[in-house]
């Protein structure tokens, strides 16, 4: 996030328009979400720790290439490509593993993990202007990338865990019909030795993916990837353009880096109380509708943006903005769970963070356009505003199909005498008698949405 306030200064040195240097944010964006399966990948097969260590290396080397740039070309190899890269290593592995250790106050521990972003721009949003007026960027970009090494220390700390249903899963691939007796016996004895050998077998690796991936044509994930698209795509150039916009109506390089440093702590307050709000007992079940409210909130804040021509106007709204900024980023992966378990919980956020990049890629080249075109800020602003209120909207309506839908089979269950079951992942199954050709018929309705069949 920080790499916002090296926009001007990119822009200055390099004299090129915004559309091309908005290009480096976007690559970093893509590159972290394009990559987050492969972070995935890796903590699935091998461990979150090398990981994380790989990743923070990865980035680390990034930042450092990146103060020898001496073209935009090169920034977007090092601090883009290389650097998104390693954050997408760190990102995806960190976030699913807090998901394995905490089940009631799911929400409100994302929220304190996830807080971490906001402290570090509230932090890193004034210490990267200092490193600049005193170092120039390049020296900052230096001095960053030995701060970034320090994620090698984080991912030497984590600690992975087995859940029941993990350990439940290797004896059910052993069992399966298609895997020789001779593979199994090999599977299992090197089971003891190493769990990364036993992966690399042609069967046992496809049918590994497939269960990994098997949420991906459930109707609830659809919807919830479509609506994703259009988030991402609406949150990512105000990150880009608030300080280039917030110095082109007058503000001071310090006051708009301090803009920055508003949204970040402000997040983290947003993080951790909105967390904590949808962990009670009265909002817990409806944690979708919280996490629509927060998406289109942020989309609102997007619109009334072009009218806040002054700092004293531009302080609350990087407050808004950046409590339900992190108000909705702790529920992606809230949600997510909701949507396919806790199971495959890694890999659907692999997946989830995969269909930010090209949003993120695409949206601040295309906002820096209409800067470079209209001559003003106030198309990019209304465009991502009305992205992200179409976001929350179209959950919002595929929420209330599926309620409707329910209603609809439980009226039909009544009607017919049927036994209603419910499944402890809230989907509803009806076990219904009927006559046809004067035999008794026993079928089975499934809410798909809710339950996949298998």
């Amino acid at each position: 996030r920080c790499i916002s306030i090296f926009f001007v200064e990119f822009q200055a040195y390099f004299g090129q328009d915004y559309a091309r240097t908005a290009w480096i944010h976007s690559i970093v964006d893509c590159a972290t979400m394009l990559c987050a399966p492969l972070g995935s990948l890796i903590s699935n097969h091998v461990s979150c720790q090398v990981g994380i260590m790989l990743g923070g290396l990865l980035a680390s080397t990034g930042l450092i290439l990146s103060s020898f740039a001496t073209s935009l070309e090169h920034l977007y190899l090092s601090l883009g490509v290389l650097t998104g890269l390693g954050f997408a290593l760190c990102y995806s592995p960190a976030i699913a593993m807090v998901g394995k250790y905490f089940n009631k106050k799911k929400a409100l521990a994302y929220g304190i993990a996830m807080s971490g972003s906001g402290i570090g721009t509230f932090i890193l949003a004034p210490m990267v202007q200092l490193l600049i007026e005193q170092f120039s960027w390049r020296g900052a970009l230096l001095i960053l990338g030995g701060f970034v090494l320090n994620l090698c220390v984080c991912g030497a700390l984590m600690r992975p865990i087995a859940l029941k249903e993990d350990r439940k899963t290797a004896p059910e691939f052993l069992e399966q019909d298609y895997v020789p007796e001779a593979q199994k016996r090999d599977l299992k004895r090197m089971s003891i030795c190493s769990p990364l050998i036993k992966a690399w077998s042609h069967e046992s690796l496809c049918y590994c993916s497939w269960k990994e991936y098997d949420f991906l044509l459930t109707p609830g994930f659809m919807v919830l990837a479509v609506s994703v698209l259009f988030m991402a795509y609406g949150c990512s150039p105000l990150f880009v353009y608030l300080v280039p916009y917030a110095l082109s109506v007058g503000v001071s390089h310090h006051q708009a880096a301090f803009l920055m440093s508003i949204l970040g702590v402000i997040d983290i307050i947003g993080n951790i109380t909105f967390g904590w709000l949808t962990d009670r007992r009265c909002l817990k079940k409806h944690r979708h509708f919280c996490y629509l409210f927060a998406v289109g909130m942020d989309g609102l804040c997007c619109l009334f943006l072009p009218l806040l021509q002054n700092f004293a106007l531009l302080v609350p709204f990087s407050f808004t903005f950046g409590y339900f900024d992190g108000a909705y980023v702790t529920l992606i992966p809230v949600v997510t769970a909701d949507v396919v378990g806790t199971s495959s919980l890694s890999s659907a956020l692999g997946v989830v963070y995969f269909l930010h990049a090209v949003p993120y890629l695409v949206s601040p080249p295309v906002a820096g356009w209409l800067v470079d075109t209209t001559g003003s800020y106030t198309a990019s602003f209304l465009l991502c505003g009305f992205s992200m209120i179409f976001s929350s909207s179209l959950l919002c309506f595929a929420r209330l199909a599926k309620k409707i839908k329910r209603t609809h089979l439980r009226s039909l269950a009544s009607d017919t005498g049927t036994k209603q079951h419910i499944w402890t992942n809230g989907a509803i199954a009806y076990s219904v008698t009927a006559e046809l050709d004067q035999k008794d018929v026993e079928f089975l309705a499934v809410d798909t949405n809710s339950y996949s069949n298998r």
